[in-house]
């Protein structure tokens, strides 16, 4: 239990990085996939010795080791973030550890946690849900669902569900997006709607739409109360969403109990 846990938190030390170099690469028009990582400020190649996870900024004191540019501490606390979720996740997986169909869906599961981290990052920084990750996570939420129907007898009330998950988010976002006109949520909160019902099915999907709503307030009204929001500022959305995606996944047995 504890080496497993231990080598999920350095496993998602590793895809905290990732999501990291993503998120900056998506927002310069770069290839995600096939760069190399380099520094943002002097664009020089790094080394293996420059990308271990969380001991690289420490070493090097939060500077580029080649023009000695501040590095972001975000960087280190994604990664750290990232391999606590990992970790937490085994846990307090909320089925059974054993079996094939419990491998499968792990292992999506942790793609999906480094999907909503990317996307909660880039929401947060520039108020957008960038459809290179999103539409990819909807076609991964619905292999996930027809591979559980299909090979491990998820049975057809978990498609079904999966179709009203659906309804309930997208439909609700897409609503709110026709009678405002684009003004109350953004149409990437409704494409995001769609990878959020179907991972998370109808009952899960409402408690994952409302606790958002609850986060948001929490997240909001402070800021508010001390002017450094106004009642008309664009807030964005997709982070409170999926920090109750993932809170729903794990907990959301508790919640509806």
């Amino acid at each position: 239990m504890v080496m497993v846990t231990a080598l999920l938190f350095v496993v998602g030390l590793a895809f905290g990085s990732f999501a990291g170099a993503v998120v900056w690469r998506l927002h310069e028009g770069r290839n995600f996939v096939t760069e190399r990582s380099e520094c943002e400020n002097c664009h020089h190649h790094l080394s293996v010795g420059d990308l271990v996870p969380v001991i690289s900024w420490v070493a090097l004191r939060g500077k580029c080791r080649y023009c000695h540019h501040k590095i972001s501490v975000e960087l280190p606390l994604v990664e750290l973030l990232t391999g606590c979720l990992f970790a937490l996740s085994w846990i307090y997986w909320p089925g059974t550890r054993s079996g094939g169909a419990f491998i499968v869906d792990f292992v999506f599961w942790l793609v999906f946690l480094v999907g909503a981290l990317i996307l909660t990052i880039y929401d947060f920084k520039w108020k957008l849900l960038p459809d290179k990750i999103v539409f990819p996570l909807i076609a991964l939420a619905l292999i996930y669902r027809l591979q559980a129907y299909f090979f491990f007898h998820g049975g057809f009330g978990s498609l079904e569900s999966a179709s009203f998950g659906v309804v309930i988010m997208s439909g609700f976002f897409g609503l709110l997006y026709l009678l405002s006109r684009g003004k109350w949520i953004g149409l990437g909160d409704v494409k995001l709607g769609v990878f959020l019902g179907l991972v998370l099915g109808a009952g899960y999907g409402f408690v994952a739409l409302v606790m958002s709503y609850y986060i948001g307030a929490l997240a909001v009204t402070p800021l508010l109360i001390s002017r450094r929001l106004k009642t008309r500022s664009v807030v964005a959305f997709g982070p409170y969403l999926l920090i109750s995606f993932v809170i729903t996944f794990l907990f959301g047995h508790h919640i509806t109990n």
